[in-house]
């Protein structure tokens, strides 16, 4: 069975789009599934809308990504597990392909990625190179990351002492354990933090990570564009 697992923080305004999303290709690939939503101490009506849309809510209160996706993979019952960020929408072709791609042996993947909406002049540039050294590099993107059930219980699950680029480690980590493949079908993902954020910000974020090394990704502080729940899309207010 295809265990769906959406980890999830205020997300009221897309879930249901990618809820929708998940269930349209599941059946379409005539796979069973079930749609595990790990909600990370929403305050709005994400676990409602979940709910609404016949997922199985698990309450998490870490406020840490890779925390909120272990606590709905402990809960899924699924021996193929795929995990969806709550912002993107999957389709048929991606999902048939994560499914094949386990099915002849791979252990985990991920797969290209594509934004919605209108992106910033800096994002429009760096895109395309983002999603060819990914390729290159053999890495999932996080807001799509597939793995077989064993796979997964032998890498321990996502490294709970990251606050972000938990899907960078989680990659390597399956990689280890055998075949890793990053698919050519496209997810598509909110653009909205790269509309949120401008090129300034985003630089001044890596290039602090960059300088403090990997113990920048050990705090919540100052990994804004990941916890400073901030969620109104410019595109779409006023």
């Amino acid at each position: 069975m295809l265990s769906f697992i959406v980890p999830a923080y205020n997300e009221e305004s897309l879930i249901g789009q990618t809820l929708e999303a998940l269930a349209r290709a599941a059946r379409a690939v005539e796979e069973p599934y079930e749609i595990v939503v790990a909600d990370d101490a929403s305050t709005d009506r994400t676990a409602a809308i979940a709910e609404a849309h016949g997922a199985r809510v698990v309450r998490v209160d870490r406020r840490q990504i890779a925390a909120t996706r272990n606590a709905g993979a402990l809960e899924a019952t699924g021996d193929k597990l795929i995990f969806v960020d709550a912002d993107t929408l999957v389709n048929e072709a991606v999902i048939r392909a994560a499914i094949e791609a386990m099915n002849r042996g791979a252990v985990g993947g991920g797969s290209a990625v594509n934004f919605d909406g209108r992106l910033p002049r800096y994002a429009e540039l760096i895109h395309p190179m983002m999603v060819r050294f990914f390729r290159a590099a053999g890495l999932a993107c996080g807001c799509f990351l597939f793995c077989t059930r064993p796979g997964f219980n032998a890498t321990g699950g996502f490294d709970e002492e990251l606050f972000a680029s938990e899907e960078i480690w989680m990659s390597r980590a399956l990689k280890r354990q055998g075949q890793f493949v990053v698919l050519r079908e496209a997810v598509m993902t909110s653009g909205r933090k790269l509309r949120m954020y401008s090129g300034k910000e985003v630089l001044r974020l890596f290039a602090g990570i960059l300088v403090s090394g990997p113990k920048a990704l050990r705090s919540r502080d100052g990994l804004d564009v990941w916890y400073s729940g901030r969620r109104e899309d410019p595109d779409l207010v006023g």
